[in-house]
C-alpha cells in the first residue's frame, strides 16, 4: 500500500505537469525515464528520491518544497473534492493531435469567455 505522503507529492507532480500541459512522456523523456515510471510516481506506487524530486522542481521551475504544499491539509481529510478542471485538464492532455487540442480549448475560450495561454 502506498504511503499518503508519496501519493500526495504524485498528486502534485501530477497538478503541475497537467497544468503545464506536459504529457507524461514529456516528462519521462526529460527525465530519461520511461513514461510508466512517472505514472507510478504519480499514484503514488513508486517513491520519488529527492535527487529525482530536485530534478523534477527544475523541470518545472518550482521549489522542491511545491510537492509538500497542502501536505498537511490532506492529511487531517478523508478524501479530497473532485475537481472538474483537473478531470478535463487530465483529458486534454491525453489528446495527442495538437489540432485537436488547440481546437478544444479555442471552443473552451469561446464559450468560457476567458483567455488560455497555450503551451503545447
Amino acid at each position: 500500500m502506498a504511503h499518503p505522503v508519496d501519493v500526495h507529492v504524485g498528486r502534485k507532480l501530477k497538478e503541475i505537469r497537467t497544468q503545464r500541459r506536459l504529457s507524461q512522456t514529456d516528462v519521462a523523456q526529460k527525465l530519461g525515464l520511461s513514461f510508466q515510471q512517472v505514472q507510478k510516481y504519480e499514484i503514488g506506487s513508486n517513491r520519488i528520491a529527492a535527487s529525482r524530486l530536485f530534478e523534477l522542481a527544475q523541470i518545472f521551475e518550482v521549489s522542491p518544497a511545491y510537492f509538500f504544499d497542502g501536505l498537511y491539509e490532506n492529511a487531517h481529510t478523508d478524501a479530497s473534492p473532485s475537481d472538474s478542471g483537473k478531470d478535463i485538464m487530465t483529458a486534454l492532455d491525453s489528446i495527442e493531435d495538437d489540432a485537436v487540442k488547440s481546437r478544444i480549448v479555442t471552443f473552451i475560450e469561446d464559450i468560457s469567455g476567458m483567455s488560455v495561454s497555450r503551451q503545447y
